[in-house]
């Protein structure tokens, strides 16, 4: 089929009028119903609307597609309509859209509809495409145009999928998967842009489409195995547990249109997260038997949403809070002897400012991954009402997740209101409404009780006696080594990056020691205890001394995984010891992340806390010797 059997003359509108996306939607439906495609309009626009909720379909590029898969479609159709003024579409670019692709599909769409519907998708990432049907000055001259550059025998992964990727093994070989909810159109624009930019950057490269005529281009076990990382840019569940072990990246599937060389380059450089199969099996779940996440891995989610935005902030903040104070603890204060102006200056942006966003950035951010853009002024004022009344983190994490909740409430609770009215929730009534309710709640509710929690934390970690302060890092250390990267771990880390917000830093310290030891008591057993490990663990080991040294936890995990009952305990034994010396020691860290190279920063000796992390490492590489069995390769 030929995408002109689905956008004909009738469902051309050369001179749209409207000026905002709910007009625009509303004429688009308007020459569909009139052409005899809609059997409810009404349903169809509803449909059309509640996934622009999901995410706006205004992907930039002058580009609009607004799109459904609903029973309220009696004919599959696309309608086309040009706007020479432009429209308000809340576009990814914020720019205004002048070419609107209205795609209408059955509920039980047939394959051959899907395919020209996913052809058009790819064909609006061709520049000179978009550039012509700006020009174009008659229905039949768009019409040609498409027709033209239709290629309806292709397979229909093809244009979404890259060539045969290059078996060339020195080059970074990165693989991905696209779906959007309905998979008509986000998933293969997604893919498109992903392979075009692989291909100009020289990355081998591979994806997956899970559009809604199923999984195309899949991605095989060899293939998974083989790659550097996976790209995961869908706003729909995907089966994960298959990328176990591999680094992931996850963002919406609209990142994957509009920066596919930043991911890209994120995959080439690993920098993503190791994925756990603990995160994933109720996803897994979802995508067999239509299940969803349980409530423990949806706040998980949110809450690691806002961390990672957050710690930018605290890791440039605390490494300039430390540098300024190699001049002198007390060189940024004006009425100090050791005063110095620029020490006063790195303290002033470190903590007057960056550490000054470090709870707001983190609750908006929650609150954003909760119920979207709107959710985030919310989370944001909310995130610094707990900062500014001294509720300090856990303050913080209330205000994310109650930002977030309030506003999903309000979207169902204004959802009756009138299509047309749907612009004004989102410039008024979800900012006004929003901010309003989340605010009184804690200035109210939440502020003062938890404001008193965190400073009886600080107070009595503060106050903690040398064998309670040993004790405490020995559990934040074995928390660091227990998962490696997992939920034990990350909460273990929260803890500290927490309490810096409060001044309390030797945790901190405690837990990047912990965190160290892992990777780094690998790199010791391969290289001394060569006869335990395969040629090939031996060469992996040798990459744990880098990802040791940089606090890189999870570079340990291959190990971890291939013999869980022998290398999980010995780690969670030196990471143990290297967490309470670190304590032993009164060793504080401001920078929650840099390993070997902010040692110079450290409150106390950096000699004893490196001392504690090569005892705690070289305690658990000589467990592993002594654990581990001679393999027939060595």
């Amino acid at each position: 089929m030929r995408i002109t059997e689905l956008l004909t003359a009738d469902t051309i509108l050369l001179d749209l009028e409207g000026t905002d996306k709910p007009s625009v939607i509303e004429e688009l439906t308007g020459v569909l119903d009139r052409a005899g495609k809609l059997a409810d309009p009404a349903a169809f626009k509803e449909a059309i609307f509640a996934r622009e909720a999901q995410t706006t379909t205004g992907i930039g590029d002058g580009i609009a597609i607004p799109h459904a898969k609903t029973s309220a479609v009696r004919v599959p159709a696309i309608a086309f309509g040009r706007s020479e003024a432009g429209a308000e579409y809340e576009s990814f670019d914020g720019k205004p859209a002048h070419l609107f692709f209205m795609i209408a599909a059955e509920d039980g769409a047939n394959k051959m509809h899907l395919k020209a519907l996913a052809r058009l998708s790819t064909l609006l990432m061709n520049e000179e495409v978009r550039a012509q049907l700006l020009a174009a000055s008659t229905k039949e001259e768009v019409l040609a145009l498409i027709d033209a550059h239709d290629e309806p025998d292709e397979e229909p992964a093809a244009a979404a999928s890259a060539a045969a990727p290059e078996t060339d093994s020195s080059k970074p070989f990165v693989i991905a998967v696209t779906a959007c909810p309905t998979g008509i159109a986000h998933t293969y624009m997604s893919a498109d842009s992903l392979k075009n930019k692989a291909a100009e950057l020289g990355i081998p490269f591979k994806v997956e489409t899970n559009g809604s005529g199923g999984a195309q281009n899949i991605l095989t076990p060899e293939e998974i195995e083989r790659a550097t990382a996976v790209i995961v840019a869908a706003d729909t569940n995907v089966s994960m547990g298959r990328f176990a072990g591999k680094h992931v990246i996850e963002v919406p599937v609209a990142d994957g249109i509009r920066k596919p060389k930043e991911l890209l380059e994120r995959a080439v450089r690993q920098d993503a997260p190791v994925y756990q199969t603990d995160k994933t099996a109720s996803s897994d779940e979802s995508q067999a038997g239509g299940g969803k996440k349980g409530v423990g891995a949806t706040i998980y989610k949110h809450l690691m949403s806002g961390v990672s935005n957050m710690l930018p902030f605290v890791i440039g903040g605390g490494i300039l809070i430390a540098l300024g104070f190699l001049f002198g603890p007390n060189s940024f204060k004006p009425d100090d002897p050791t005063y110095n102006s620029f020490a006063a200056a790195l303290n002033t942006i470190g903590g007057g400012n960056a550490f000054a966003l470090m709870i707001p950035v983190l609750a908006g951010f929650i609150a954003m991954s909760i119920a979207d853009r709107p959710g985030f002024a919310p989370g944001m004022v909310g995130g610094l009402m707990a900062a500014t009344s001294g509720a300090g983190f856990l303050g913080g994490i209330i205000a994310g997740f109650l930002g977030g909740y309030l506003v999903v409430g309000l979207k169902k609770w204004l959802a009756p209101m009138p299509a047309s009215l749907n612009g004004i929730k989102t410039i008024l009534l979800y900012p006004l409404l929003g901010i309003a309710a989340t605010g009184l709640i804690m200035h109210y509710v939440v502020n003062t009780p938890f404001s008193a929690l965190n400073t009886a934390i600080s107070s009595w970690l503060t106050g903690l006696g040398t064998g309670n302060a040993v004790a405490l890092g020995i559990v934040l250390g074995l928390m660091m080594a227990i998962d490696m990267g997992g939920p034990i771990n990350k909460a273990a880390y929260l803890f500290g990056t927490g309490l810096i917000a409060s001044g309390v830093y030797e945790p901190m310290a405690a837990i990047m020691a912990a965190g160290m030891v892992p990777p780094l008591a690998i790199a010791f057993s391969t290289t001394f205890f060569r006869r335990k490990y395969s040629v090939q663990q031996r060469e992996a080991g040798k990459v744990n001394y880098i990802m040791g040294l940089s606090f890189i936890t999870e570079g340990a995990i291959p190990f971890a995984a291939a013999d869980p009952l022998r290398v999980i305990p010995a780690v969670m034994v030196g990471a143990g010891i290297a967490g309470g010396l670190s304590m032993a020691f009164n060793i504080g860290l401001q920078a929650p992340h840099g390993g070997v190279f902010v040692f110079p920063l450290v409150d106390g000796s950096w000699l004893l806390y490196l001392l504690a992390v090569l005892i705690g490492s070289i305690v658990s590489a000589v467990l592993l010797g002594f654990l581990k069995k001679p393999v027939t390769d060595a």
